[in-house]
């Protein structure tokens, strides 16, 4: 199989950062050891946040990450390139042949995608399921349309088009987006949910990050960002309608108001999306690292062992600090009792 141009300047890109962190990684002192990860930009600051707790108090163990995109870090991990990997998504069937043997999930914290927009003078727009699924199909294009008015009575709109601003790359954000809107709004979101979705009609830009910006530097537009990047950017953030037809804000109350009647699957993974509650943010994603089920080297099973453990415990203390809603306990002792399945082959 042929690699195309794009993913092989997208692995290149991440295997030189990497190589840039193992040389930072030689000054922190003779004997520690490196794991590398690469992944979702979705979950960086808690990672971040994470690592640097970690290193206070363990100098045995140096961790790093890459935030490449929930896409990239499958396929890093998958081609050998890190040891771990961080998405929102879950690894497709026709993907799994990637790997060479078989890998866990542990979920580790969640978040509301946010509903960013550019409107100068509105601060209180309200979008249901509908109503946002339209204008991300492109069939609702101008600020003033009848739906958005419907779910804004009180609102002077302005007429004036509408830009949708979306992912370039491919991302556990975009999966988690676009998968809420099918399950949402099925009748009105057509095309096919997935890390990569072929949105109608958008601007692209590359992270969580890309995409606040493109926000930002352009009125009347409208996007997807994740509230750790949304809230610091001093993005306007829409309150989306949920099941319980409430129109709630993303908040960290209402992610874990979504969390709260979710269940677990065998792999450990869960859907917070579209969730009942009349307190429930309806687009709260969840986040993995990826690891796989065996390694050949006994010291590298024990760093992730350490690393795994750290997030499951200390480190959800300080989740809300970066703005992410801690794991609720029984997912977070199913999790933990997974660490010690990883093995030395």
């Amino acid at each position: 199989m042929s690699t195309s141009p794009r993913l092989t300047r997208a692995a290149a890109a991440s295997l030189l950062a990497l190589v840039a962190a193992l040389v930072a990684a030689g000054c922190a002192g003779a004997g520690a050891s490196t794991i590398n990860g690469s992944g979702a930009t979705f979950p960086k600051l808690f990672y971040e946040e994470a690592i640097a707790e970690l290193e206070e108090v363990n100098d045995g163990i140096v961790v790093n990450y890459n935030a490449v995109g929930s896409g990239q870090g499958k396929k890093d991990l998958a081609a050998g390139i890190t040891d771990w990997a961080g998405s929102d998504s879950l690894v497709k069937e026709d993907e799994l042949d990637q790997f060479d043997r078989p890998f866990f999930y542990f979920p580790t914290v969640a978040a509301p995608i946010t509903v960013s927009y550019n409107l100068p003078g509105i601060t209180d727009l309200h979008l249901s399921q509908p109503t946002l699924a339209g204008i991300f199909m492109g069939e609702i294009d101008r600020w003033d349309d009848p739906a958005i008015a419907a779910d804004n009575p009180d609102l002077d709109l302005p007429s004036e088009p509408i830009t949708v601003a979306v992912r370039a790359d491919g991302s556990g954000t975009t999966s988690n987006f676009s998968t809420y809107l099918s399950l949402a709004a099925p009748e009105v979101f057509t095309v096919s949910a997935g890390d990569t979705v072929q949105w109608p009609d958008a601007q692209a830009a590359r992270g969580n990050a890309g995409v606040a910006q493109l926000i930002q530097e352009t009125p009347g537009s409208i996007g997807y960002v994740d509230y750790s990047d949304a809230k610091p950017a001093g993005l306007t953030w829409a309150a989306i309608r949920n099941r319980s037809g409430n129109y709630v804000e993303p908040t960290l109350e209402a992610a874990s108001a979504a969390l709260a009647g979710t269940e677990l699957s065998d792999q450990l993974t869960y859907v917070p999306l579209d969730a009942e509650g009349p307190d429930a943010y309806p687009i709260t994603a969840p986040t993995y690292i990826l690891v796989y089920q065996t390694y050949p080297d006994a010291r590298l099973v024990d760093d992730l062992r350490t690393w795994l453990r750290w997030v499951l415990t200390e480190a959800q203390d300080v989740a809300s600090v970066v703005d992410f809603a801690r794991l609720p306990d029984r997912i977070r002792e199913q999790a933990l009792a997974q660490v010690d399945e990883i093995e030395v082959s």
